[in-house]
C-alpha cells in the first residue's frame, strides 16, 4: 500500500512539474509496479495473486480509453469535413447585423456542443470567428477569448462524452464492480452548474478582464495590426545595403521597426548610431504588422534566404512557385503538447519537414529580440507561415501546432461533412438511448467515417495522443494497486477521521475543493482516475450514496478554470487574447468558487445530503 501510495505522488510531481515528457513518467510508473508486483506479490488469504501483470496493464484495454480515442478520431472528422462551420456559417447569417447578440449566441452554442464533441477542436474552429465579431463592434478579443475556452469546459460537464474524464470514471467505477454511469445520468446537476456558470461568463468576466483594444486580435483580416518578430537575410546583391536605420524605422517601409542589427558575433540594439548602416552578410531582426510583413517579403523574397528555394524544389507544381501569386499565408499556434518545445526552428528543421517558412513570430505580449531561428518555441507562440495551398493545409493534421486562420473552402469537403455529422449523431443517439454502450457506438462510427472517405487512415491515426493513452493506462494502474492494496480505504478512512464530527455534505464540500486545485496542476483525467476510489470509499465510511461522491469528482475535475495550463483551451486563447497568467487566475478562481458551491447546494436540495 505504501509502495503504491508513493508511486502516485511520485506520478503527481511528475505530470505537475513536467520536466520529464509525460509519456516517458507514464512508462516508468508502469514499470516499477510491473516490476514491484512480480516480485513481492500481492496475495489473498487463499494464496492467489491479486495483482497479475494482466490486472495492472488492463487500463489499456479499457473500454474507457476507447471510448476516449474513438470519439478522438470522430471529432477529427468532424473538423477536417468542415461539418462544424456550417453551423458557425449559419450562427453568423442569423444574426450579421447583431455582432453582440452573435458573440452570445456562439458562447451558447460552444458550450452545447462541446457536451458531445472534443472541446479543443470546436475552440480551434470558433477563435478566428470571435476574432471577427469583436472586430465588428470593436471590442477587444480580450474580452471573450477566455470566456471562450471558460464555456467549452462547462459543456462537457454535461453528458457522459462531454470529458474523457466522464468516461474514464465510468470505466473505474465498473472496474470496482458497480454500475457504470449512463449517458445522461449527471445531465441534470450538469446543466444546472453549466448554466450558471455561462452566467457568471458572459455578465462578469468580460467586466474583469482588461481591454487591450490596441492589441485586438483578428485571424481573418488583411488589417491585422499585431506585430510579428521576422528575420531579414542581406546579402550582397541587396537594395539594403549601405542604408541606414533612422530611429529603428527603414525609410522605404515605414511600418516595420529594425529590433536588432546581428553582425557576425555583435548584436546592436536600439538606438542605433546615426553612422551605423547596413552591411552584407548582416542580419536584421525586424517586427511589423501581419500584413506589411507578408507585402515585405513579396517584394523582397531574396531575404527569405536559401530557405524558399528548398520548399520551392520540392513543390510538384511548378505554377505554384512564384511568390506574389502560388503562396498561402497562415497563422499557427504551438501547442502545449508539441514535440517541438524548446527547440529553435533550426532544430526542427521546420521548412524541410512540414515544406513552409516561418516568416515571423508572435509571443503573447513580449518583445522578442533575437534571431528567429534561434527562438525556442514555447505553447501560445503564434508563427505566421508561407507555403503553397497544400502544404499550409497540411498543418490541420499536425498536433504540433493548431492552424487558426483559413478559408471557408479551405475547411469544407463537399457532401463528406453531412455524412460526418449524420454519423456523429448516430453514435451519440445510440449511446444516448442506451441501445448500445458509448464504446460499442463510438468505435463502430470510427469504422463508418473511415468507410466513407470523411477521413483517411492516417488522418485518423494523427487524432490518437500516446501521452494521453499512456497516462490513462499509468493512472488506472495506480488506481487499480490503490484499491487492491487497501490504499483507497485507507485515505478515505484518514480523510473522515481528519473531519471527525463533519456531515457528510461537509466531507463532500473539502473533497471538491480539494481535487478543484489538484486538477488546476494535474491532469484532470489522472486526477479522476486516482480519486474515484477514494471518494467511493469515503461514500461508503459515511453510509451515503456514492454516486453524489463520484458526480462531484467529475465536476470537480472539469473546473480546470485557474491557471492557462490547467487546460489545452485555456492555452489556445492564450495567444489571440494576449493575456496574463493573472487573467486566468483573476477570472478562474471565482468560477471554480461558483461551480463548487453550486454543486454543494446542488447536493443538498437535489440529492438530500446534510
Amino acid at each position: 500500500m505504501w509502495f503504491t501510495i508513493t508511486m502516485i505522488i511520485v506520478a503527481i510531481i511528475g505530470y505537475s512539474i513536467e520536466k520529464i515528457s509525460m509519456e516517458i513518467t507514464s512508462l516508468v510508473i508502469i514499470s516499477l509496479l510491473l516490476l514491484f508486483f512480480h516480485f513481492i506479490p500481492l496475495r489473498h488469504d487463499s494464496g492467489w495473486n491479486m495483482l497479475p501483470t494482466e490486472k495492472l496493464i488492463a487500463g489499456f484495454a479499457n473500454p474507457a480509453l476507447i471510448s476516449v480515442l474513438a470519439l478522438l478520431v470522430l471529432g477529427q472528422a468532424i473538423v477536417q469535413t468542415g461539418a462544424l462551420n456550417e453551423i458557425a456559417n449559419f450562427i453568423l447569417r442569423v444574426s450579421r447585423n447583431n455582432a453582440i447578440l452573435s458573440i452570445s449566441i456562439s458562447l451558447i452554442f460552444v458550450m452545447v456542443v462541446s457536451g458531445f464533441l472534443n472541446n479543443t477542436p470546436v475552440v480551434v474552429i470558433f477563435i478566428p470567428i470571435m476574432a471577427a465579431l469583436t472586430k465588428a463592434v470593436n471590442v477587444s478579443a480580450s474580452k471573450v477569448m477566455i470566456p471562450l475556452s471558460f464555456v467549452s469546459i462547462l459543456g462537457g460537464m454535461t453528458t457522459l462524452i462531454g470529458s474523457s474524464t466522464n468516461l474514464l470514471v465510468s470505466g473505474i467505477l465498473i472496474d470496482m464492480g458497480l454500475n457504470p454511469i449512463n449517458f445522461f445520468d449527471f445531465t441534470v446537476p450538469g446543466i444546472f452548474l453549466a448554466s450558471v456558470g455561462l452566467v457568471y461568463v458572459l455578465v462578469v468576466v468580460p467586466k474583469l478582464l482588461k481591454d487591450r483594444a490596441s492589441l485586438v486580435s483578428s485571424f481573418e483580416g488583411d488589417d491585422d495590426d499585431r506585430q510579428f518578430v521576422a528575420q531579414i537575410n542581406i546579402d550582397y546583391s541587396s537594395d539594403f545595403v549601405g542604408q541606414k536605420i533612422d530611429s529603428g524605422i527603414m525609410h522605404q517601409y515605414p511600418d516595420i521597426s529594425v529590433r536588432m542589427i546581428q553582425r557576425g558575433e555583435h548584436a546592436f540594439l536600439p538606438p542605433f548610431d546615426e553612422d551605423i548602416v547596413i552591411r552584407p552578410r548582416d542580419i536584421l531582426v525586424i517586427s511589423a504588422p501581419k500584413k506589411d510583413l507578408a507585402n515585405f517579403f513579396v517584394k523582397n523574397p531574396e531575404s527569405l534566404g536559401e530557405d524558399l528555394d528548398y520548399i520551392n524544389s520540392n513543390v510538384e507544381d511548378e505554377a505554384d512557385v512564384d511568390i506574389k501569386s502560388g503562396y498561402s499565408m497562415a497563422e499557427i499556434v504551438v501547442s502545449p503538447t508539441s514535440r517541438l518545445l524548446g527547440r529553435t526552428l533550426e532544430q526542427t528543421g521546420f521548412h524541410s519537414q512540414y515544406n513552409c517558412l516561418v516568416m515571423g513570430i508572435q509571443r503573447h505580449d513580449r518583445v522578442i529580440r533575437s534571431k528567429i531561428t534561434e527562438t525556442r518555441l514555447s505553447p501560445g507562440d503564434v508563427l505566421l507561415v508561407m507555403g503553397v495551398h497544400n502544404s499550409i493545409m497540411s498543418l490541420h493534421e499536425s498536433k504540433d501546432f493548431l492552424l487558426m486562420s483559413w478559408s471557408t473552402e479551405d475547411f469544407h469537403a463537399g457532401s463528406k461533412a453531412g455524412q460526418a455529422a449524420l454519423i456523429f449523431a448516430a453514435v451519440v443517439g445510440l449511446a444516448g438511448f442506451d441501445i448500445v454502450p458509448i464504446t460499442i457506438s463510438a468505435f463502430v462510427g470510427v469504422g463508418a467515417v473511415l468507410a466513407t472517405g470523411c477521413i483517411n487512415l492516417r488522418q485518423a491515426g494523427r487524432a490518437l495522443d500516446l501521452k494521453i493513452v499512456l497516462m490513462i493506462g499509468a493512472s488506472i494502474a495506480l488506481g487499480t494497486a490503490l484499491q487492491e492494496t487497501g490504499g483507497a480505504k485507507y485515505l478515505a478512512h484518514i480523510f473522515v477521521e481528519s473531519l471527525a464530527g463533519a456531515s457528510p455534505l461537509i466531507v463532500l464540500s473539502a473533497l471538491f475543493f480539494f481535487m478543484m486545485m489538484v486538477t488546476n496542476v494535474l491532469s484532470n483525467n489522472a486526477a479522476a482516475v486516482l480519486f474515484t476510489p477514494i471518494a467511493v470509499n469515503l461514500a461508503n465510511e459515511l453510509g451515503v450514496n456514492p454516486i453524489v461522491f463520484v458526480f462531484g469528482v467529475i465536476f470537480a475535475c472539469n473546473c480546470s478554470f485557474i491557471t492557462p495550463i490547467g487546460y489545452q483551451t485555456n492555452l489556445m486563447v492564450m495567444g489571440p487574447g494576449h493575456y496574463k497568467f493573472v487573467d486566468y487566475i483573476k477570472t478562474g478562481i471565482p468560477l471554480a468558487i461558483i461551480i463548487w458551491l453550486s454543486y454543494c447546494l446542488f447536493a443538498h436540495f437535489y440529492y438530500g445530503l446534510n
